[in-house]
């Protein structure tokens, strides 16, 4: 797999080697080290503006190959457009941006020249967000991929590009680096989890991945299908019955707050593959379904951030993993299986197995942890892509202030999530014929049935569930992800426990 980009910040100074990019506003006003470069390539930069029309929009780009008078093979120009509107998350696309224009250029050494020509000094905070958008825009998962005839391993496989975010404000940048890149990392982790193909990632080798976040101090449990038997997680162990891979629940326990503070609980749907089982999904497409982890995938990456930061917050990981395969043993269409809270469920549809698996670990949850709130991640419903398509995760919650504090962490994130409604005048369409309950109440309301199926397992506990299916696979490019996999939701709950939860 191609390495990711090695991140390092200095002041400022004249670039010497590679790429630079230099960053101009919708003034087209340069920048001190933009300017030293146009002088020093005799008006290159300007001339090169006014020929391609360039307007400084935000996120455009206009590369300038081999430049007379430096020692820089290219400079690239990335726009900004109007400075004094830009977010949290734009100077994030803004790295994204400019790691796109020196990937394109295949180069392995660049300097980032972040500098307004307003006289505004760019924060060190400012500064980390273009080096997480060039981190995550510099992931790519190829790892699979052989070089072409005659192509030399070396040249497919190019070393980790060297970047050097040049800011007056380097030090403190650095500094806030240091825990903002275990972030990154964690989105990362999410991506390659959520790529793998599943007849590498299975629910054991999931398993393995989440075991191994104990060399960042998370203490983590296994458990097996005897386990979960004896504790009566029948709907979990309904799913896995068709499938030779054993089912497993993952508990990650982060404890970076007081000893006898409340945690927080995050609960992710890790079906590693998903046929639909008896109830089959139809052949096209169906390979995307070994991004049916996505949840999971996202729940393994916020523990990874909040461990790798050392988050002064106690935290929980729940993630069960199970894989829904077609068999002679395969739970059928009008079983009835009791979970581990006594609710009954007549299994209407098979394929509506993620809600089975987060019924019995959200009441796991909540039972043992007594957390001061739980969100589930789930690649739920394809009825969320219909009503939000790829750009919002839906939102479910019996929480307003829960509800509040998401939206608000999308919005600085990028990771938008959208309310959705659920109340009682949905439950009669999730009323069972001979069950309590039944899994899917059809195709209206789709995802909100499947939220208010949830609902019935948090024990009134303040809780949230996003439903990730449009925007943790099958996501869109955009300047910081090349697409597919784009890690969902560490982003956002870092930024939710960080605000509001950590001591």
């Amino acid at each position: 797999m191609a390495e990711l980009p090695n991140i390092s910040f200095s002041k400022p100074s004249a670039p010497k080697k590679g790429i630079a990019v230099i960053f101009v506003d919708d003034t087209l006003a340069l920048g001190a080290t933009g300017s030293e470069l146009d002088a020093a390539t005799d008006g290159a930069i300007t001339r090169a503006m006014k020929v391609a029309e360039f307007k400084g929009a935000s996120m455009a780009s206009l590369d300038i190959v081999a430049p007379a008078g430096v020692k820089v093979d290219r400079i690239a120009v990335v726009g900004m457009g109007k400075i004094a509107e830009l977010a949290e998350y734009d100077w994030l696309r803004l790295g994204g941006a400019a790691m796109g224009a020196v990937s394109a250029g295949k180069a392995e050494h660049a300097s980032f020249h972040l500098e307004r020509a307003d006289g505004e000094a760019v924060t060190a905070e400012q500064a980390s967000d273009v080096a997480i958008g060039a981190k995550l825009r510099g992931y790519n998962f190829d790892k699979y991929k052989t070089p072409k005839k005659g192509e030399e391993k070396s040249k497919a496989k190019p070393k980790a590009a060297k970047v050097a975010v040049c800011v007056e404000s380097h030090a403190a940048a650095a500094d806030l680096w240091k825990t903002q890149e275990e972030v990154a990392d964690g989105a990362i982790l999410a991506r390659n989890l959520v790529n793998e193909p599943a007849n590498v990632l299975g629910t054991e080798e999931f398993a393995k991945k989440a075991k191994e976040l104990e060399k960042l101090g998370v203490e983590v449990e296994i458990l097996g299908e005897k386990e979960m038997a004896k504790l009566g997680m029948n709907a979990l162990l309904g799913v896995a019955r068709g499938s030779a891979r054993p089912p497993k629940l993952a508990i990650m326990q982060w404890k970076g707050g007081k000893a006898k503070e409340q945690p927080v609980a995050f609960v992710g749907k890790g079906v590693v593959f998903d046929t639909g089982g008896i109830s089959i999904k139809p052949a096209a497409g169906m390979e995307d379904m070994k991004g049916d982890m996505g949840g999971a995938a996202a729940v393994t990456g916020l523990m990874h951030a909040l461990a790798g930061r050392k988050a002064k917050v106690n935290a929980i990981g729940v993630i069960g993993l199970v894989e829904n395969m077609p068999d002679a043993d395969a739970q059928r269409p009008g079983d009835i299986v009791t979970a581990m809270s006594g609710r009954t469920i007549e299994v209407i549809n098979t394929d509506a197995e993620g809600r089975l698996v987060l019924a019995d670990a959200l009441w796991y949850t909540q039972d043992r942890f007594k957390p001061a709130f739980m969100i589930n991640l789930a690649t739920l419903t394809g009825a969320i892509i219909i009503a939000l398509g790829h750009h919002h995760a839906g939102l479910f919650s019996n929480n307003d202030e829960l509800s509040a504090r998401l939206t608000e962490a999308g919005l600085a994130t990028g990771e938008k999530v959208w309310r959705m409604p659920i109340g009682p005048e949905y439950e009669k369409l999730i009323e069972a014929k001979f069950a309590d309950i039944k899994n899917t109440g059809g195709r209206p309301a789709g995802s909100i049935t499947a939220a208010q199926f949830l609902q019935h397992f948090v024990n009134d506990l303040p809780w949230a569930h996003l439903d990730v299916a449009g925007t943790a696979m099958g996501s869109p490019e955009s300047e910081i992800s090349k697409g597919w996999a784009s890690g969902f939701g560490v982003r956002l709950l870092d930024r939710l426990v960080r605000n509001h939860y950590e001591d």
